[in-house]
């Protein structure tokens, strides 16, 4: 029989063991440390290696040689020309927010994102303030579409200008609103000028047929059917600590644990 004293306990005791024992995969996943030690050679690289620089810095040498061309063919055209650039590891390097979530064990999360990004402390990517302050030399429009929230907006500004880069306001900075989705804001863009280049590290930033890729094999077949416009219109920077690549290879990323995701890149390796 439970008596007054018993059903008083009851409750500390259910508190106890819950704080112990958490009920749901989910609760368990929350507890877990992220199982992140994997991303630590793509942030060395990124970090340390002479190779990432020497990308970046062949990215932006092939974006001149590309745009220079374009300027050529359509010299006596009154063309107002543009070029759209993606922000994060394609002209800012973000590895340190990435070193954070490694030496803390904990995966990205909106606040602790949020609060990188208003400290506004990113570094320019080799060769990217020097190719867009000549773009906007030349008379071309630069855009920054990212999808960084309002809530970082000012911060990524101060950011942008901190840097060195062009042209950066209200019109040119297109951050994310009720989307994540870039195409619209692409399609504003090409609405009132001549997009020559667009520059980013994932292939959602640059067309509506990778936003719809969702799987490894549509992104793949998806690249090879646009093979022309890289190197052309589309330039790609090199991003392995993050992208939707790895999203691809996930399915759903917020509905499985540590384990389980640890299970899927183990899975989806070739040998």
């Amino acid at each position: 029989m439970t008596t007054r004293k018993h059903r008083a306990i009851l409750p500390v005791l259910t508190i106890l063991l819950t704080s112990i024992w958490p009920v749901g995969v989910n609760a368990q996943t929350a507890q877990q440390p992220a199982d992140n030690e994997y991303m630590a050679g793509a942030v060395l690289w990124t970090q340390l290696s002479g190779e990432k620089r020497a990308l970046s810095y062949q990215a932006f040498a092939l974006a001149r040689i590309m745009l220079d061309r374009d300027l050529r063919a359509n010299r006596n055209r009154r063309v107002k020309r543009a070029v759209i650039v993606d922000i994060d590891e394609t002209i800012l390097d973000n590895s340190r927010y990435q070193t954070m979530l490694l030496k803390t064990r904990t995966n990205y999360a909106s606040k602790t994102w949020t609060d990188w990004v208003n400290k506004a402390e990113a570094t320019a990517l080799p060769g990217a303030v020097e190719f867009l302050q000549y773009a906007n030399s030349r008379g071309v429009r630069v855009f920054y579409i990212t999808n960084r929230k309002q809530i970082e907006k000012e911060g990524t500004a101060r950011n942008l200008k901190q840097a060195g880069f062009p042209n950066v306001n209200d019109e040119t900075l297109l951050v994310r609103t009720d989307t994540s989705v870039k195409e619209a804001r692409r399609r504003a863009i090409a609405a009132k000028y001549r997009v020559v280049l667009l520059m980013g590290d994932n292939l959602n930033d640059f067309a509506e047929v990778f936003e719809n890729s969702k799987t490894v094999e549509s992104r793949v077949a998806a690249t090879d059917q646009n093979r022309n416009l890289f190197g052309a219109r589309f330039i790609v920077l090199p991003n392995p600590m993050y992208g939707n690549w790895e999203d691809a290879i996930y399915g759903d990323a917020s509905k499985l644990s540590e384990e389980e995701k640890a299970a899927k890149r183990r899975a989806a390796l070739r040998d």
